[in-house]
C-alpha cells in the first residue's frame, strides 16, 4: 500500500521541532519520503493538510464508551460504587467488543493512532484493536476481587497467557496491569511485578488519583502510593503511572530516579473533581517522563486527545499564575515524542524511516483560521474533528472521514444495544 501527501504544512516533531512545507511518501507501514516535492504514483493521494505525528492516549479504559454519561456530576467514590462498579458487573464479552469498537472508531476519528488501555476481558479488547487496526498496549487487568470475566485467582495465569499470546504481535503489545495500591495486596504487586519482568513487559497502574486513596493505603500500609509501589517491585523503567494528582516533591524525584513514566489525565481529573492534578512542571525539572491520557469516556466523557491536550497546558497556567509554566511545544511533545519513545514505538514524530502513523487536519476550517503559529493551533485551537484522515501503520484508516475498512453505523447500533442492557434493569 502507498500513500502520497501533498503540499502540505508538516509538524515533524523531529529533534529540532521543524515546521515545514512539502510532501510524505509512505510505502507498506513506513514513512519512505519526505521532501518538497514528490513525483510519484501511489494508491491513495492527500492533498493541502496539515499534516502530524498520531496522538498517543496513554491511559483509558476501552469498553467504558458504554457507560458515556452515565453518573455524571459524583465524587469518584460515589461514582464507582454506586454507579460503574454494578453496572460493570453485567459486562460480558459481546458488550466489551461493542464498546470497544466505540472507543476505537471515536479515537481513529479524532487523531489518536497509539492507545494504552487497561480493562477486563482484555484479549477481547486486544484482538478488536488487531481487527480495526489500533496499535495498543492493552493492560490486562489485575486485581484482589474476581471481575466480570473471571475469579480473581485466575487472572495472574490467565494474564500470563495473554502476554505469550500478544508478545510477538506487531501492532498489539500485552501489559501487565495491576490496577492500584488500594486494590491490590502487596503480594498481588510483587506478583505483577515478578510477571512482568519475566517477560519483559511494561506495567500500568493507577497511582495517587485522589486524596482519600492516599489517606487509605497510608492508613492500611504505613506509606503513600508510590512508596508502596517502588516497595514491592512496581516501579521501574517500565511503568506507567495514571494520574499522580496526589504526588509530593520527593515522590516526583522518586519517580524520575526509577524512570517511571507519569500519564496526566487533566479532563478525567478536573470532571471527577479530585482535586488535585499531575504537578508538569516539577516533573519536568526532575526530568520524568510525562504523557497524557483522557482516562475511560464514563470519565472524561470523550477520547479526544486534542480537548485533553488544551486542558493540560490551561489547568497549570492557571493555577500556578504563568502563562508560560506548561507551553504548547510542551504539550504537543507529551502526546507524542515523550509517549513514544517510553512505549519503545518507532514513531511519535514525521522523518523517513519512521512508522507511518500520523493524521492530517483539515485547515480549511474557521476554528483555524487565520494561522499564525501551527503548534499554537494544534494544541489551542484544533479539535479531534478537524481531523480528515488517520493513518495507522501506513493503512488510511479513516480518509477525508470516511471509513473504508469498518461500517461506522453498525459499530454506533451495536453500542447502543449494548447499552441498553447494561441498564435494563
Amino acid at each position: 500500500m502507498s500513500i502520497l501527501i501533498k503540499d502540505a504544512i508538516i509538524l515533524t516533531q523531529d529533534n529540532e521541532r521543524e515546521v515545514r512545507k512539502g510532501d510524505i511518501y509512505i510505502e507498506d507501514d513506513a514513512i519512505v519520503e519526505i521532501s518538497d516535492r514528490i513525483k510519484i504514483e501511489a494508491e491513495y493521494t492527500i492533498r493541502g493538510k496539515l499534516v502530524m505525528p498520531g496522538l498517543i492516549n496513554t491511559h483509558t479504559h476501552l469498553p467504558m464508551t458504554l457507560m458515556r454519561g452515565y453518573g455524571d456530576d459524583l465524587t469518584l467514590e460515589e461514582w464507582l460504587t454506586t454507579r460503574i462498579w454494578p453496572i460493570e458487573k453485567k459486562l460480558d464479552k459481546r458488550m466489551v467488543e461493542a464498546g470497544t469498537r466505540l472507543a476505537l472508531l471515536e479515537m481513529i476519528s479524532t487523531g489518536t493512532t497509539t492507545c494504552s488501555d487497561m480493562y477486563f476481558f482484555e484479549d477481547t479488547i486486544a484482538s478488536t484493536c488487531k481487527e480495526m487496526g489500533m496499535r495498543c498496549f492493552a493492560g490486562f487487568s489485575i486485581i484482589d476481587f474476581d471481575t466480570p470475566e473471571m475469579k480473581k485467582e485466575m487472572l495472574l495465569p490467565e494474564c500470563e497467557k495473554f502476554i505469550r499470546r500478544w508478545k510477538d504481535d506487531g501492532l498489539v503489545t500485552p501489559v501487565v496491569a495491576p490496577h492500584s495500591t488500594y486494590s491490590c495486596s502487596p503480594e498481588t504487586l510483587q506478583k505483577s511485578a515478578e510477571l512482568a519482568e519475566k517477560y519483559d513487559m511494561m506495567l500500568h497502574t493507577h497511582c495517587s488519583e485522589t486524596r482519600k486513596e492516599v489517606y487509605d493505603v497510608v492508613e492500611r500500609y504505613g506509606v503513600r502510593p508510590v512508596e508502596q509501589l517502588e516497595k514491592n517491585g512496581m516501579l521501574t523503567e517500565k511503568t506507567v503511572l495514571a494520574h499522580c494528582g496526589w504526588i509530593t516533591k520527593e515522590e516526583v524525584r522518586q519517580i524520575a530516579r526509577a524512570g517511571a513514566c507519569v500519564s496526566h489525565n487533566p479532563v478525567s481529573n478536573m470532571k471527577l473533581a479530585t482535586g488535585g492534578f499531575t504537578p508538569l512542571p516539577e516533573l519536568f525539572d526532575a526530568g520524568a517522563c510525562v504523557t497524557l491520557g483522557t482516562d475511560g469516556a464514563a470519565s472524561n466523557n470523550k477520547l479526544d486527545m486534542f480537548e485533553t491536550m488544551k486542558f493540560a497546558a490551561l489547568i497549570h497556567k492557571h493555577h500556578r499564575w504563568d502563562a508560560q509554566i506548561v507551553t504548547a511545544q510542551q504539550t504537543l511533545d507529551m502526546a507524542t515524542v515523550n509517549a513514544a519513545s517510553y512505549l519503545g514505538i518507532n514513531a511519535g514524530s514525521i522523518e523517513e524511516g519512521k512508522k507511518a502513523d500520523l493524521i492530517c487536519l483539515d485547515t480549511n476550517m474557521p476554528n483555524l483560521a487565520p494561522m499564525h503559529n501551527p503548534i499554537s493551533h494544534v494544541v489551542y485551537a484544533a479539535s479531534g474533528f478537524n481531523v480528515s484522515s488517520t493513518i495507522i501503520d501506513g493503512k488510511p484508516l479513516m480518509l477525508e472521514r470516511e471509513f473504508h475498512y469498518f461500517n461506522k453505523q453498525k459499530i454506533l447500533e451495536d453500542a447502543e444495544k449494548a447499552k441498553n442492557e447494561l441498564v435494563s434493569d
